[in-house]
């Protein structure tokens, strides 16, 4: 009785549109055979059971009770098939919980506003935000993407580039009016400079002048650690402090900040950068997520 695999499951399918028709020509018509092929496979599959499944006639083709039992069978066998192969094909399809990790400034201010309109895109993906500075270990499985700032240290994970920042100098026109305009870098000595508190050899602010490249030290009563944090606390009159742009645009814009020193801005650009672990087997998941920020953060 044993048969290939792909015969049996094609006589189950020969079968039930049969019984579904109602006729071997109409099912013949519907499946691309013809009579005589449908004929004989009934033929075969009749004397392999032993067991007659269809009674013929000119006017009509009935289902004896074997043939009623068979039909159940061949239903379900070939609804199971399907289930598999779906089953399957979605292995590959972008579904399932998405752990991302994201800075608290560039999260809520970039990535958080990006997830509605990913989510409609793609219903069957979770996604897991979390907003932190602290540096969450990706290989060891804390997350599935991270956005990280910066330079990136020797790693076996994978970096794709997904934008990237300039930074200002600025501070609300309050503090201006009351501690005056800085007109050149050397004037921030005289200011309270509002630092970020990330492990560094000194607290220093780029500049250019005449085409050469230096360093100020500059100091202040509150360090953060968060760009955030240090553009509210300009655009509330505490001071003066240098932050990625995509932080103070909007307070730019609504004239809450003034950039300062531009003349001497020495442009120096901050890549971003989507951390994840690739290769062939990377989740269809990870994959579409990240090429969407890249897409909307360009």
């Amino acid at each position: 009785m044993a048969m290939d695999g792909p015969d049996r499951a094609r006589e189950l399918e020969i079968f039930a549109v049969i019984a579904r028709m109602g006729s071997f020509s109409a099912a013949g018509r519907s499946l691309g055979l013809t009579p005589s092929a449908i004929s004989r496979t009934i033929d075969r599959i009749e004397s392999r059971l032993g067991v007659r499944l269809l009674i013929r006639t000119t006017r009509a083709l009935t289902l004896t009770a074997e043939g009623q039992s068979y039909l159940g069978a061949a239903r379900r066998i070939l609804k199971d098939l399907d289930e598999a192969e779906r089953v399957i094909a979605d292995q590959g399809a972008p579904r399932g919980r998405l752990r991302v990790s994201a800075s608290l400034s560039h999260g809520r201010l970039c990535v958080v506003p990006l997830l509605g309109d990913f989510a409609r895109l793609y219903p069957h993906i979770l996604v897991d935000i979390s907003l932190t500075d602290t540096v969450v270990d990706v290989a060891a499985g804390q997350a599935d993407v991270a956005i990280r700032f910066g330079p990136l240290a020797d790693s076996a994970l994978t970096a794709r580039r997904i934008g990237e920042t300039g930074r200002s100098i600025v501070a609300s026109p309050d503090y201006l009016a009351r501690r005056g305009t800085p007109r050149v870098p050397e004037d921030l000595l005289r200011h309270n400079c509002l630092n970020f508190n990330f492990r560094r050899a000194e607290p220093v602010w780029p500049f250019r002048r005449d085409g050469r490249e230096y360093a100020l030290t500059v100091t202040g009563t509150i360090e953060a650690n968060n760009g955030e944090t240090l553009g509210q606390l300009a655009v509330d009159g505490v001071g003066i402090t240098r932050v990625g742009n995509f932080g103070v645009v909007d307070d730019i814009a609504a004239g809450r900040l003034v950039p300062l020193l531009e003349a001497f801005n020495p442009g120096d650009v901050e890549p971003i950068h989507a951390i994840f672990v690739g290769g062939a087997n990377m989740p269809a998941r990870v994959r579409v997520f990240i090429d969407y920020l890249a897409d909307r953060l360009r």
